[in-house]
């Protein structure tokens, strides 16, 4: 069963947004911290957003002031809303989570389409 199911991709046109999800299953109340990553054809997966267990968050530069991730402690969901997108946004995007007695968990990844 898997353990981080993201959802909410799809395709989108320049400046539109999107709202990513990713349910977790198991303990939320252990995860030290949580990301999302993207990765492009050809490109290495490169990190995308961070919130640690605090609440505090941080951003790559290229998404910084467009992008915002959450977390919903009761619904045990994280979630990444994107706005402003443009085509170099478009990536499968993962999810990633480190729970203390799981370790790195990853999600199976959800695709973000940016074209006109």
């Amino acid at each position: 069963q898997a353990q981080l199911v993201e959802s909410g991709g799809g395709r989108v046109q320049p400046g539109g947004s999107l709202t990513l999800s990713c349910a977790v299953s198991g303990s939320f109340t252990n995860i030290y911290r949580s990301r999302w990553y993207r990765q492009a054809p050809g490109k290495d997966r490169e990190f995308v957003a961070q919130i640690i267990h605090s609440g505090d968050t941080n951003y790559s530069d290229s998404v910084k002031g467009r992008f915002t991730i959450s977390r919903d402690d009761v619904k045990k969901t994280l979630y990444l809303q994107m706005n402003n997108l443009k085509p170099e946004d478009t990536a499968v995007y993962y999810c990633n989570i480190l729970r203390i007695g799981d370790g790195d968990l990853w999600g199976q990844g959800t695709q973000v389409t940016v074209s006109s």
